[in-house]
């Protein structure tokens, strides 16, 4: 695995891929990817990413529910993430956070399953990945009190800035980094990496989403 490249986010079980997902997974491991995380944001999005992982020896798994999809998000469901987190490939619990970019789903539900979901986390002891767009200060607060750096995990597409990124590798943290960083617009991100130990960064594609600046 010496040389290869992790990739700690991607999204492989996204509709876009139905017509050439195999045929993508295969090449990602000629071209030097050597492990991936498939994230679950939803309840079909686990079920396909938990499939992915059991079809490709190089494909892991995390599952969760994505803020944007809590709204019909059951304690049913919840007993599923759970039975299901003690897979041998199901590596961690994301993604799940707070996303204010949109009026729905309504804060107060979104607030409430991001709290059940890092207690799963924690019964389970599994790490997180913490989606958070939009809602810094939210989040911030809802992971300090359920005693989040005690799990510990990766906040996603990190976006904010140097404070509140000193706060979460204090809290010991990982920053997920993706193409944003190479657009001339990603100042802040610039600035977090720059100044961020190299060891609590992590490299993350979203793939298909969050590519990198074109370069013509």
């Amino acid at each position: 695995m010496e040389g290869k490249i992790f990739d700690t986010h991607a999204h492989y079980d996204d509709r876009r891929y139905d017509q050439d997902r195999e045929k993508i997974l295969e090449m990602i491991g000629r071209e030097g990817v050597g492990l991936v995380t498939n994230i679950g944001s939803s309840m079909e999005a686990n079920r396909a990413t938990l499939s992915l992982a059991e079809e490709y020896d190089f494909v892991y798994a995390a599952i969760g529910v994505h803020p944007s999809d809590t709204a019909g998000l059951t304690e049913a469901d919840l007993a599923w993430l759970e039975e299901n987190a003690g897979r041998e490939k199901v590596v961690a619990i994301g993604e799940i956070g707070l996303d204010y970019h949109y009026d729905e789903p309504e804060k107060d539900c979104q607030k409430r399953w991001f709290r059940r979901q890092l207690e799963l986390a924690a019964k389970v002891k599994l790490p997180v990945c913490i989606h958070s767009r939009e809602a810094a200060r939210d989040t911030l607060e809802i992971m300090k009190e359920m005693n989040a750096g005690d799990i510990g995990g990766v906040i996603h597409c990190f976006s904010y800035g140097w404070d509140m990124a000193r706060t979460y590798l204090d809290m010991g943290f990982y920053l997920g980094i993706g193409g944003v960083v190479t657009f001339k617009n990603g100042r802040k991100l610039k600035e977090v990496v720059e100044q961020a130990p190299i060891e609590q960064l992590v490299m993350e594609t979203d793939a298909p989403y969050l590519t990198p600046e074109p370069s013509s």
